[in-house]
């Protein structure tokens, strides 16, 4: 189901967007540069993008995609957002991991690159769902889960990292004690945001109502 577009405030809704996607790349790439073991989705990324010799933002861009069409059976509402997350994360990623490089013998500075990295990436996600244009295509599977079975955000969000970073591990994936430590706070900081800036995914009108049978 897709979203309206709301043309009155497209120009200040894809600027801010983009701030979030930006946000997004930079906790991505800190979590990677932190070398303690990557986020969930990223375990499995980087090890699909080794095996296809491709860029690891490639990889994302890819992935959005598959996980998109997973969010679309499931009936979860998107809009242009959704699709400009898939299109525009992936090369903010690759752009920062070029700008930010791995600290040596600094597990101080590691561990605090990869705990903002968490912080940031909690935050983006509240930016640019709040913006109201549609989840990325994680989010969107996330918010799924929350509206179908009524877990918290906390839980659903947990649920579908741990099973993901267990295929990525069994494919070759950097998983550390850091992506434990990912799946665990990654939660908490996504519906800390969510209460800071007042983000309500589902409002009354995105509730999405399934079709009675025979009908088109």
């Amino acid at each position: 189901m897709l979203k309206p577009i709301r043309w009155n405030t497209f120009a200040r809704d894809l600027f801010v967007i983009q701030i979030g996607f930006l946000l997004y790349g930079l906790a991505l790439a800190l979590i990677i540069r932190a070398d303690l073991g990557t986020s969930t989705w990223l375990v499995l990324e980087v090890a699909l993008a080794d095996i296809l010799n491709i860029k690891i933002g490639t990889m994302t861009v890819v992935m959005g995609f598959f996980v998109l069409a997973i969010a679309l059976l499931s009936r979860e509402r998107v809009g242009w957002g959704t699709l400009a997350n898939i299109l525009s994360i992936g090369p903010w990623l690759n752009l920062w991991l070029e700008l930010i490089s791995t600290p040596e013998n600094n597990l101080v500075l590691q561990i605090g690159m990869f705990l903002l990295g968490v912080l940031v990436q909690g935050i983006a996600t509240a930016v640019y769902i709040g913006v109201d244009a549609g989840a990325g295509p994680r989010d969107s599977l996330m918010l799924a889960v929350h509206r179908l079975t009524g877990y918290s955000v906390r839980v659903a969000r947990g649920s579908i990292e741990v099973i993901v970073v267990a295929i990525g591990w069994l494919l070759g994936g950097p998983a550390g004690w850091g992506t434990l430590a990912f799946a665990l706070l990654i939660g908490p900081s996504v519906q800390w945001a969510f209460k800071v800036f007042k983000v309500h995914p589902h409002k009354p009108e995105d509730v999405v109502i399934p079709a009675v049978v025979g009908e088109d």
